[in-house]
């Protein structure tokens, strides 16, 4: 049997773009993403602890150490500058495995970044 685990979280990080413009996906800090190893493409779960908004979409690659999180195409609608979010990925897993299993987990700063 296999069940889907909770593999990566970054809790309570700011909206810093919201692009209507754009094709869609979720623009990641990269040092954010290395993290809690979230990878290019990889699909995420986005959770808006402003208004309860609750949407799935896929990650790029922001700058390095930019602090960006940016919310594109349609689902910017679902957000604003300044709302804090939850992004999270999962795994499917052996149910043996998954007892073993430790997500990563970080609490980015104000600024969005890590504090050492």
């Amino acid at each position: 049997m296999h069940i889907e685990v909770l593999k990566s979280k970054i809790h309570r990080v700011g909206i810093t773009e919201a692009n209507l413009d754009y094709i869609g996906s979720i623009t990641i800090d990269e040092d954010l993403m290395e993290s809690v190893n979230i990878i290019e493409n990889e699909r995420v779960h986005i959770y808006n602890i402003n208004n309860g908004n609750r949407f799935d979409t896929y990650v790029i690659k922001g700058l390095r150490g930019s602090g960006v999180i940016g919310i594109n195409g349609a689902a910017a609608r679902k957000v604003a500058v300044n709302d804090k979010i939850i992004i999270v990925s999962y795994a499917s897993m052996d149910f043996e495995e998954a007892k073993n299993h430790k997500p990563l987990i970080v609490f980015p700063n104000e600024s969005n970044k890590i504090s050492k």
